[in-house]
């Protein structure tokens, strides 16, 4: 009998998988959000509007968003592991150049480019999580990528908003990028050489024709409904936090915010954790589970207690990321041969939701304050729910 030629559980290159797949995870969301908790301060350093501060967020999920279809289908043609080692390198390059950014306008343009490196490299590490990974190990993998995302994005936004607190918000940045040189050289050296990894053609017949079976698919493309919803919301939630807690009668400085962002540590528990109920459990039974604790999260949030809104943001984000964890690994369960495509389908919905809710849902924010915001957010969450259990119902009928 052949001996499987997958990475297993517990193996010298199976560790080293995880750990490069985790730490990509967790140099993206450190440099695509670090400006996330230090929006006011660009509020007042250039005289703008909160809905205009938040496209240093929106601009590098919008490009990351719009690339990340074509550079799957690079990714799928010339190899996963060549675009994701150059992702994360380019990504540190503009980086730096946001850092030292003399205007408004050279800020977002860098931080677009941060998104529009990043884009080769989310869908092509599920790709080749799909691809090189043991089977029975994938959701566990999928789960601790998402919690390298979680530790990745709590890291970035807290190190840029207490570097920014005793300085200011250009080494608030550069000590971002710092992280971001020091995640690409580990990533380097780390990541194993793709051993199942099949070219696929480019040619526009067979595109469509792999498209058109992606959307005939009845799960996916409520899957991709899911990620566009939750990552809006989830951005939303945090982008105008910020200005709720930096105001009567909270009146919180930079630092104090970015602790805020701490709670990302319980979304890192959190994927992990769900990736392997939802192995064990089923993976509707468990994102309905973990969306009624969003909607849970998001109420509490209107209380005007301090204590209380945190822990409904703790509930919110532990949802959050557990949900997606799900609906992550849900679609590499449904992906079939053309893994990078859907998976680049899958992440440009989550990335688009994220820049599209993220920046329209301001407005909620300047005329109805923080009540107008739950309401959209709960409108988002409730048609998650919808969808949650529509993906329930197939998956039970498919069994």
């Amino acid at each position: 009998m052949s001996q499987p030629t997958e990475l297993q559980a517990g193996t010298r290159e199976f560790r080293r998988a995880n750990w490069a797949l985790i730490l990509g995870g967790f140099a993206c969301f450190t440099l695509l959000y670090g400006t996330q908790p230090i929006l006011p301060q660009f509020t007042e350093a250039f005289s703008i509007s909160p809905t205009m501060a938040s496209l240093t967020v929106s601009a590098g999920t919008l490009t990351l968003a719009c690339l990340l279809i074509p550079l799957s289908m690079l990714s799928d043609k010339f190899g996963r592991a060549p675009l994701m080692k150059a992702a994360l390198l380019g990504a540190t390059v503009f980086a730096w150049a946001s850092a030292f950014a003399p205007d408004f306008e050279w800020l977002v343009l860098s931080r677009a480019g941060v998104g529009a490196c990043i884009a080769a490299l989310p869908a092509a590490a599920m790709a080749y999580l799909g691809e090189e990974i043991a089977p029975a190990a994938r959701g566990r993998v999928m789960g601790m990528y998402i919690a390298g995302n979680a530790l990745g994005g709590m890291f970035g936004r807290f190190l840029s908003a207490l570097v920014t607190q005793y300085s200011s918000w250009h080494f608030g940045l550069a000590a971002l990028a710092l992280v971001g040189m020091a995640c690409t050289w580990m990533f380097w050296r780390l990541l194993p050489p793709a051993r199942h990894f099949q070219s696929r053609s480019l040619a526009p017949r067979a595109l469509w024709t792999d498209i058109r079976r992606i959307y005939a698919d009845p799960g996916l493309p409520w899957l991709f409904a899911t990620a566009f919803l939750i990552m809006g919301a989830f951005v939303s939630i945090y982008n105008y936090l910020g200005f709720r807690l930096s105001e009567a009668p909270y009146d919180l400085g930079p630092a104090a915010i970015g602790t805020v962002f701490l709670l990302y540590a319980v979304g890192s528990a959190s994927s992990a954790w769900a990736g392997h109920m939802a192995d064990r459990y089923g993976r509707g039974r468990m994102m309905l589970a973990m969306i009624s604790a969003m909607a849970i999260g998001v109420l509490a949030t209107l209380d005007a207690h301090l204590g209380i809104i945190v822990t409904g943001l703790a509930i919110f984000t532990f949802g959050y990321f557990a949900t997606h964890a799900i609906a992550s690994g849900w679609v590499g369960f449904r992906a079939g041969e053309r893994r990078g495509l859907v998976s680049a389908l899958y992440l440009s919905s989550y990335y688009l939701g994220s820049s599209f809710l993220g920046s329209t849902s301001g407005p909620l924010w300047t005329y109805y304050r923080w009540p107008g915001m739950v309401a959209g957010l709960m409108l988002c969450v409730t048609l998650v729910f919808l969808i949650g259990f529509y993906l329930t119902r197939l998956e039970q009928q498919q069994r």
